[in-house]
């Protein structure tokens, strides 16, 4: 749901829960725009990461210590000087904007108790970290802003801090339903846009789930809404933010397989396709779901390189596969030229010698054709010459067609490794994909005598309903293991007809697989292909005997002359993955 107004809240109840009452132990300051607080409270130390990163600001407790300068920064020590033993008292959200105030008890110099303000804004490239006095005025901040950075506000020590009303939206927790009709009703953008550009902490997506749960048409203008549809929508949208009202959230990550695909502190129907996994503390989601997405973006990174050399090889083959295939376009002629030949030879003894043309019956199509003629030479002449060019072009035709069964052989092979790409988790993952890239020529080994690396990737592992194991191939390499190597006769093979893809490898054990086995199969073979986008997926499966590798072929590749085919959609929610 990304950082917004409702995270912030369910961060702040979390805190409030733990941290009130707590003692600050200790300040670090690990990074320019990051703070490690240790919190001592009576269940024992917290560790809270505050981070005011232009690109990921965050706030969460952690049980990671990360280490810091041996010279503390210049902020760190002010607020060292000030709260270092501090109780905090409270932690606060102002409406549902995205900022924490943290209210602090200390004694001051003259050992009298004072209360502080620490205000972290989470918005983006635009987050701080500030330090005020009870008044209000800041003392100091992570970030200095001054008016020539921003017309708006200026974030530096003496000036006052104010919650700055740029967008004028709305409070979602106090906004009535006659206000709520009227603002959204005057909105020309679509619905979803018009509520989270309205109402304060509300983000994207959870104006997307706003309108599904509502049943309208998110991608529709908001002000061409009939009045009765605006009061539906505010009291789905009441109904959507009760949760925050009474504190009662549920935060959980989505996954797309392993991969997570958003996180939320309130229920989304929109990712009901999705595996969703809970978890007891909003501060336990955004760990894991950052920290997951780091590694997705390492490993997108790690495979930059790959990707390009693919991409590269792949665009070179098309463009040979083109020229190819005009080659081959220009050989359907050689017909012509054979019947010519042919024609010449049998009337061609009547034809005056300086002829340029004649016309003859083709005995073939029972027409009248003009046969051009070269004046400079004899007829019969003029006939071997025309078979001459016939078996040229045959000559030709055999041979490009070779080739452009070959390259078409390489295009399935280079778009199958695109896919094995896209579902690579692991850096394993990417070093098996490399060593197929070896064995096929695009990448050099490094020396000839050089050892393989050893790989660890194993394909996916499912347990389908009814209690049947189900293999996936993450690669070329792996679909051919798993096919040739580890499927006995009688288990049931499944791939995607006409697109790259993974083999799905099913083990009967000598039984015959239930209805639902077989759909389970058939949607794991549809996900992870090239046309897991589509609606639905059209696909082969027949038993693992009659699948054939033929000699030389590419890995990955085989041939099957007897199946059956079903239609099914690309969704495998529901399936338990086991590895």
């Amino acid at each position: 749901m990304a950082f917004d107004g409702i995270t912030i809240a369910c961060i702040a109840h979390e805190l409030q829960e733990k941290l009130t009452g707590g003692r600050i132990a200790k300040i670090a300051q690990p990074e320019a725009d990051e703070l490690l607080l240790t919190v001592k409270t009576r269940e024992g130390n917290h560790r809270l990461l505050l981070s005011a990163s232009a690109s990921l600001p965050l706030v969460y407790l952690t049980e990671t210590n990360k280490p810091s300068p041996l010279t503390a920064p210049n902020f760190c020590m002010l607020l060292r000087k000030h709260i270092s033993g501090g109780r905090i008292l409270s932690v606060t959200q102002p409406s549902l904007e995205r900022i924490l105030r943290f209210e602090i008890e200390h004694l001051d110099e003259m050992g009298d108790l004072c209360r502080k303000y620490l205000i972290i804004e989470v918005m983006g490239k635009h987050s701080n970290l500030i330090f005020c006095t009870d008044k209000d005025q800041i003392i100091d901040s992570i970030k200095h802003v001054s008016a020539q950075m921003s017309s708006v506000r200026e974030v530096l020590p003496g000036r006052e801090y104010f919650i700055p009303d740029t967008q004028e939206k709305a409070d979602p927790l106090r906004i009535t339903e006659q206000e709520f009709s009227s603002l959204i009703g005057s909105k020309a953008a679509k619905l979803s846009k018009a509520l989270y550009t309205s109402l304060t902490g509300l983000s994207p997506v959870a104006a997307e789930e706003i309108c599904a749960q509502a049943s309208l048409d998110s991608d529709r203008a908001a002000g061409s809404y009939e009045p009765e549809a605006l009061i539906h929508l505010y009291r789905t949208f009441s109904r959507f933010l009760e949760p925050v009202r009474s504190n009662l959230y549920e935060p959980a990550i989505y996954y797309d397989q392993k991969a997570p695909v958003e996180f939320s502190c309130l229920p989304l129907s929109i990712y009901s396709h999705c595996q969703k996994e809970t978890f007891a503390s909003v501060s336990q989601v955004l760990e894991r779901y950052y920290a997951e997405k780091n590694t997705l973006t390492r490993i997108r990174q790690k495979s930059a390189d790959l990707r390009r050399i693919v991409q590269t090889a792949l665009e070179r083959n098309v463009k040979k596969y083109d020229l190819q295939a005009r080659q081959l376009k220009d050989t359907e002629k050689r017909e012509k030229y054979r019947i010519y030949g042919e024609l010449i030879n049998t009337y061609g003894y009547g034809v005056e010698p300086g002829s340029r043309s004649f016309q003859a019956l083709n005995y073939y199509t029972g027409e009248n054709i003009t046969i051009p003629l070269d004046p400079q030479i004899p007829v019969q002449e003029n006939a071997k010459k025309y078979f001459e060019r016939y078996g040229k072009l045959k000559r030709t035709c055999e041979a490009v067609t070779k080739l452009l069964e070959d390259t078409g052989a390489e295009i399935e092979h280079l778009r199958s490794i695109q896919t094995a790409l896209d579902m690579a988790l692991q850096e394993e993952d990417l070093a098996q994909i490399k060593e197929e890239l070896m064995e096929s020529g695009y990448i050099r080994r490094r020396s000839p005598g050089s050892k393989r690396p050893k790989i660890t990737s194993k394909p996916f592992h499912y347990l389908s309903g009814d209690g049947y194991h189900m293999y996936v191939g993450k690669n070329n390499l792996q679909n051919d293991e798993l096919t040739f190597q580890t499927a006995r006769g009688n288990d049931w093979w499944f791939h995607a007809k006409g697109a790259p893809g993974s083999h799905v490898i099913v083990q009967t054990n000598g039984n015959t697989l239930p209805d639902r086995t077989f759909e389970e199969a058939a949607r794991l073979a549809a996900y992870y292909s090239g046309s897991r986008g589509a609606d639905k997926v059209e696909i082969d499966y027949v038993e693992r005997k009659h699948v054939k590798k033929p000699n030389g072929a590419k890995p990955g590749f085989v041939v099957y002359y007897t199946n059956y085919s079903m239609m099914i959609e690309p969704d495998i929610s529901g399936i338990v993955q086991l590895g």
